[in-house]
């Protein structure tokens, strides 16, 4: 069994993780910290964890492990990468801390200054696009959740130099605030919305644009749910038809086991939707095209899911050597 450690396990992303990684064949979770909760019974934060006899601890009461996943708040990570770096040979940061590599755009997102050396350090935590990086990476980055619907929806056009005039919408459900959001996300003020809360320069704009290479432009609304992401992004792809797009997507993600193309010519799920992945580790995506070189790509997945603790579980099993799927074959809820 290869043991794991979870810095910053309070959260709704901590909690997910441990839901995964509880039920996991082949690891063992050795340690979970919260700065607030130390000796508390895991449970009183993640009552689906009740009988897992985890108790919230102190990093320094952490012992030695195979890895870490980091799971506290944005810009939590610098402050004790070194101190976490000494505790196992890998590391898996879920936080935003390095997900861009440029200082420059990490600067203009996030107000954060980080240097060019550590950031280049981390992968990019995406197996479909850098499974090989990930495999032989000591320390891997998770996307965040509309950057890894996005990013997926979009990546075969990409890389065949398609994407023109890319304007990005994405919604998002309120879990993606984390735990402690402030009161605009209280259910009195949630309930029922279509909120444009980013019009512009969202901060998984900058992932984008740096994973795909292109300029981005991104709109962000939140959404009644609690749990999901959905990306519909317009693009300009000049004479190429939608049969051709579609088998560009299917020759791309035929072999991946946790991207499905999703076009439907009937149903009440033609396209993308991420209520049917609420719990699984699918990114479901799609793409249609009219006659006037303009398409839409689509992508759904569930944020807490494939947009976070999913994606980090995917990646731990890329480098430990395990296979791929492991403890990650949930295929989701429905109804829900």
């Amino acid at each position: 069994m290869k043991r794991v450690v979870v810095v910053g396990g309070r959260g709704f992303v901590g909690g997910e993780l441990l839901r995964l990684l509880v039920h996991h064949p082949e690891v063992q979770v050795t340690g979970v910290t919260s700065d607030t909760q130390a000796g508390r019974a895991v449970e009183s934060a993640h009552p689906p964890l009740r009988g897992s006899g985890l108790r919230y601890s102190r990093r320094a009461d952490l012992e030695p492990a195979d890895l870490v996943f980091l799971a506290g708040v944005h810009g939590s990570t610098a402050a004790v990468l070194d101190e976490i770096g000494a505790l196992a040979p890998k590391l898996v940061d879920l936080t935003a801390d390095f997900r861009i590599r440029d200082p420059d755009l990490m600067e203009r997102y996030y107000g954060w200054r980080r240097e060019g050396e550590r950031a280049e350090a981390f992968v990019r935590g995406l197996p479909e696009l850098h499974r090989k990086e990930i495999i032989d990476a000591d320390r891997v980055a998770v996307p965040g959740c509309m950057a890894t619907s996005a990013i997926l929806s979009l990546a075969p056009l990409a890389s065949r130099g398609l994407l023109r005039e890319v304007q990005v919408d994405a919604r998002t459900g309120s879990s993606g605030s984390g735990a402690s959001s402030g009161s605009a996300n209280s259910h009195a003020l949630r309930s029922g919305v279509m909120r444009v809360f980013a019009p512009f320069d969202h901060r998984h704009e900058a992932e984008v644009m740096e994973a795909l290479g292109v300029d981005v432009s991104m709109t962000v609304t939140a959404t009644p749910q609690v749990r999901g992401v959905q990306t519909v992004t317009k693009v300009g792809v000049g004479e190429v038809s939608e049969r051709e797009l579609q088998a560009m997507y299917r020759e791309d993600y035929g072999a991946e086991p946790f991207v499905r193309v999703v076009n439907s010519p009937r149903g009440t799920y033609r396209y993308p939707d991420p209520k049917v992945l609420l719990g699984s580790n699918f990114c479901d995506v799609g793409i249609v095209a009219d006659n006037r070189g303009k398409a839409l790509a689509m992508g759904g997945l569930d944020n807490l899911v494939k947009g976070a603790a999913g994606g980090a579980v995917q990646c731990m099993n890329l480098m430990l050597g395990l296979p791929e799927t492991c403890g990650l074959t949930f295929p989701g809820l429905h109804p829900v």
